[in-house]
C-alpha cells in the first residue's frame, strides 16, 4: 500500500458505511447507503451488491461515482471519486464473505444475483479536525468577534 492509499485508509477503514451516488439515466444523481468491505486498500474499494439491482444499470451506463464519508463525531469528512463496475469475482466474494453481507443475501455465497462492485479510486479528498471541541469552539467565537473564518482543520485532496 502505497502512502496515498495508507493515508486514504486510516480514515475511512472506521468508518465503514458510505453514501455512494451514482448517475441515473435522466442524468439525476442516487445516493444510497452502502457497507465498505475488506481488510485493506489496494486503490480499489469493495461492495456486496445485486447484480439486478438498479444500480448495477446506472453503472453499466455511467461508472463514475462518489462516496460519501463521514464520522462527526470525529470531525471527519471524506469523499472518494472513482469508476465503479459489476464484477462477478467468485473468489474475492469468498475473500470478503462476513455475517452482514449474508444478512442482506441469505441464499449465502451461492445467490444466483450475488456480485461485487469495485470501486476503482481516482481522487479522494478529507477535511479532518483533530483538535478538542472546547478549542474548536473558541476559534469560532473568536472567528465571530474578529469576522474572520475559522481554521477548520486539515483538508487534503489525494490524486491516484
Amino acid at each position: 500500500m502505497d502512502e496515498r492509499q495508507q493515508e486514504l485508509w486510516d480514515r475511512i477503514e472506521g468508518v465503514r458505511p458510505t453514501m455512494m451516488t451514482t448517475v441515473e439515466q435522466d442524468g439525476t444523481l442516487r445516493a444510497r447507503p452502502m457497507w465498505t468491505q475488506g481488510d485493506s486498500f489496494d486503490g480499489s474499494l469493495w461492495f456486496f451488491t445485486a447484480d439486478d439491482a438498479p444500480k448495477a444499470e446506472e453503472l453499466e451506463r455511467n461508472p463514475h461515482v462518489c462516496l460519501a464519508y463521514g464520522k462527526p463525531d470525529d470531525d471527519l469528512f471524506v469523499s472518494v471519486s472513482g469508476r465503479a463496475s459489476v464484477v462477478n469475482d467468485r473468489g474475492k466474494i469468498d475473500e470478503l464473505w462476513n455475517k452482514f453481507a449474508e444478512a442482506w443475501f441469505p441464499e449465502g455465497k451461492d445467490d444466483p444475483h450475488l456480485a461485487l462492485i469495485r470501486v476503482d479510486v481516482e481522487q479522494a479528498q478529507y477535511w479532518e479536525d483533530r483538535k478538542p471541541k472546547l478549542l474548536q469552539f473558541a476559534e469560532v467565537a473568536a472567528a465571530l468577534i474578529t469576522r474572520t473564518p475559522p481554521k477548520s482543520g486539515d483538508e487534503k485532496k489525494l490524486d491516484f
